[in-house]
């Protein structure tokens, strides 16, 4: 079994400080609030989503993930299954508790991802994944993150993200109008296909999307020169 790890050292940069203490409360329905979706905004397809990740990612027995933003462990959790070796990071302590519950072998660091990511964290990874966590940056601080991420892929990997997203803008813009008006949370920044592929080709990274559900998503991102 794999020891865990924590680094306590890195403390929550000023845009999501507001949300550690949300997060941590959350941890403690997190799983029972996502079975009773039941197909409602924002988490519409989101077993069948996590699954495709997998399935994407095309895994093998061994490989090393890194999964951003591991929240209580449900993707994750379907990596170990696979056999792979899996760390994950996440910014919420009880959170992280959680997952260590369910998930001993899996080695754990606490950090914000919009800081420095500390030396716990030891590439290279096969693949780096994230599952519904990135909505909470602006476009720009996706593709910091996203950037940074590159450098701790090992030469062939790629990193796959599942989220609240949409094919365009436009259609982002009508689902807010036309679907989800009152469950919109205007504090999150919801994908959109579009504006994440021209951001991304600007930033020297490789992106392609897949749209799984009426709101949610998959991207596969790789550094440009790693085709």
């Amino acid at each position: 079994m794999l020891s865990c790890v924590d680094d306590s050292t890195s403390p929550p940069s000023n845009e999501c400080a507001d949300r550690v203490q949300l997060f941590d409360t959350w941890a403690q329905h997190y799983d029972a609030s996502l079975a009773s979706t039941d197909g409602d905004f924002p988490f519409d397809g989101y077993e069948r989503i996590m699954d495709e990740v997998v399935t994407l990612a095309g895994v093998r027995p061994g490989m090393r993930i890194l999964d951003l933003g591991i929240g209580t462990g449900n993707l994750a959790q379907r990596f170990v299954q696979q056999g792979c070796e899996v760390w994950g990071v996440d910014f919420s302590a009880e959170m992280l508790a959680k997952t260590r519950l369910k998930l001993p072998q899996v080695r754990l660091v606490q950090a914000d991802l919009l800081v420095d990511w500390p030396a716990g964290i030891q590439p290279p990874f096969d693949r780096i994944v994230s599952a519904y966590v990135l909505h909470e940056f602006t476009l720009e601080a996706k593709i910091d993150v996203l950037r940074r991420a590159t450098h701790y892929l090992a030469p062939d990997g790629v990193m796959l993200v599942a989220d609240i997203a949409f094919p365009s803008v436009a259609v982002r813009e009508a689902a807010m109008q036309q679907l989800y008006g009152d469950l919109w949370d205007e504090d999150e920044y919801y994908w959109s296909a579009d504006e994440t592929i021209t951001a991304c080709e600007a930033a020297g990274l490789h992106a392609t999307y897949r749209q799984m559900s009426r709101c949610g998503g998959i991207f596969i991102f790789q550094a440009k020169d790693e085709e």
